[in-house]
């Protein structure tokens, strides 16, 4: 079932984040990319407090109507639950995926990821709504001694997986390189830093939406 992924979604990391008007960076940030068509969002915390990533997570949804725009927070299913996020993205050393579909039940979304080649298949299996994979190439926005798999390994990863597993390629993708990574298996690929260090966040977003749809 992939209707309710788009072919590209933001991650908006928290170093993005300023430190001064954070709330107010927030709201506006999530406001205008509601605006500009974005219909699924990651937001990624690892270093803040719970109270923090939850006062955040707030703001994003308060901005970003429920029914409109699907928020998923990475790592902590009960925060997400709290602010009345869609769902949860949990990796290794986070709650098991068939713990966080305990918690979230069957109406919301449960990613995973694999960091490698060898754990896709355990990762498909887990009963995940997606499997994110990658890094596909270098990445600013998080910590990863992954080596760069590129377009040839998006089809390997593809191969592995069969042709009914929802993948989601991640890391270091621009625009440039997004076509390729999708025409090589990938159902979608989730975008940070080519997003949001651009100037106009929202504008870029356009840009990505016009080209892949």
């Amino acid at each position: 079932m992939r209707s309710w992924l788009p072919r590209v979604y933001p991650i908006l990391d928290s170093s993005v984040i300023r430190a001064v008007g954070r709330e107010a960076f927030l709201a506006r940030i999530g406001a205008l990319l509601a605006d500009a068509g974005v219909s699924l969002l990651e937001y990624r915390n690892k270093p803040g407090t719970d109270a923090e990533v939850l006062a955040d997570a707030r703001v994003l949804r308060a901005v970003m109507p429920v029914g409109q725009v699907k928020l998923i927070l990475d790592d902590r299913v009960d925060v997400a639950l709290a602010a009345g996020f869609d769902g949860a993205h949990v990796d290794a050393g986070d709650l098991p995926v068939q713990d966080a579909r305990l918690l979230v039940g069957p109406g919301r979304i449960v990613g995973t990821s694999a960091s490698g080649e060898a754990h896709l298949p355990e990762a498909i299996a887990s009963g995940a709504d997606y499997v994110a994979f990658g890094p596909v190439f270098p990445t600013t926005t998080k910590q990863t001694s992954a080596a760069p798999i590129g377009v040839s390994g998006v089809r390997r990863f593809r191969e592995i997986a069969g042709p009914d597993a929802v993948l989601v390629a991640a890391a270091g993708i621009t625009l440039e390189t997004a076509p390729k990574i999708l025409a090589a298996g990938a159902d979608a690929v989730a975008v940070a830093a080519a997003i949001f260090r651009a100037d106009d966040p929202a504008g870029e977003f356009r840009r990505w939406i016009e080209l892949l749809g």
